[in-house]
């Protein structure tokens, strides 16, 4: 009995498959501001890791987190 009920299914998808035609399948203007939202998103992402990198490597130089000091650059 299961086997006859994917045999009509299957059957139903087939005689139901429509191809679209080619000018109906477009992206729009919506799938361009969500592709532009995600570029912004990522560089947003860039800016505060690299902000949050630099913050991290300035409180190490210090001797925050335990480690010993960096030695300050002295001109010669």
């Amino acid at each position: 009995m299961h086997a006859f009920a994917v045999s009509v299914v299957n059957a139903l998808v087939l005689a139901e498959d429509k191809k679209p035609e080619d000018n109906d399948v477009v992206a729009g203007w919506t799938a361009f501001w969500i592709f532009i939202g995600l570029i912004v998103a990522v560089v947003v992402i860039g800016f505060a890791l690299t902000r949050s990198l630099r913050t991290a490597q300035r409180a190490k130089d210090e001797g925050v987190y335990g480690d010993e000091p960096a030695p300050a650059d002295k001109p010669e």
